[in-house]
């Protein structure tokens, strides 16, 4: 791997995951280990060979390792302990994003999956005055689980439990919502977000800014 040959924490972390795709692919990985066809699925873009040779730099750097995968005898791929902590930095990263999403989308692909590591990022700080909030979200039609427990937010994939409300929405504006960018209130004016259940609930975790 190429170096940056200074002496310097920022410098010697970017000679380990600075490569283009590094952290996309710690971010996939943060969602749980994966087999190697689900991190090309995960990854748009990321030619097989490109793929192959980053999660052999990150495996020889200690932040990757391999497991056997829970179905089956296939290879899976996970985070080290000491990769997992790239939790932190990647969130601060998604938090210092918000005034480049506010464009939205335009051409850019979408994965619902990456709502995952996105939502508790833009979550984190916030805490709902109830013990546990559910909330059911059709994200551009994919379902998924936003629960919210003194704990912090996770978001995991929808099971058919019992959820306190339902939000459908775009990513876009969920993600404005979750950033604090934008109402939910504007947002229910100008027809972006539906909701269904108890509304409250909603504004605990979703209100956007005041």
């Amino acid at each position: 791997m190429k170096s940056y040959g200074q002496f310097c924490g920022l410098a010697r972390s970017l000679d380990t995951v600075g490569d283009r795709w590094n952290l996309l692919i710690v971010r996939q990985l943060l969602i749980g280990p994966a087999r190697y066809g689900d991190l090309r699925a995960g990854l748009p873009g990321l030619a097989t060979n490109l793929l192959a040779d980053r999660l052999r730099d990150l495996e020889s750097a200690g932040v990757v390792r391999r497991e056997v995968a829970t179905e089956g005898n296939a290879v899976a791929y996970a985070l080290t302990e000491w990769g997992a902590e790239l939790r932190e930095p990647i969130e601060a990263l998604i938090r210092w994003s918000t005034p480049l999403m506010v464009e939205g989308p335009r051409t850019d692909h979408f994965d619902p999956g990456w709502l995952h590591v996105a939502l508790p990022a833009l979550l984190r700080e916030r805490a709902p005055g109830r013990r546990t909030v559910t909330i059911g979200l059709a994200v551009d039609g994919a379902p998924l689980l936003l629960r919210f427990s003194r704990s912090g937010p996770t978001v995991e994939a929808a099971d058919g439990r019992a959820v306190d409300a339902t939000v459908r929405t775009s990513a876009h504006v969920l993600l404005g919502l979750a950033a604090g960018a934008l109402t939910l209130a504007d947002a229910q004016a100008w027809g972006a977000v539906e909701v269904e259940g108890d509304l409250d609930a909603v504004r605990e975790v979703l209100a956007g800014a005041a």
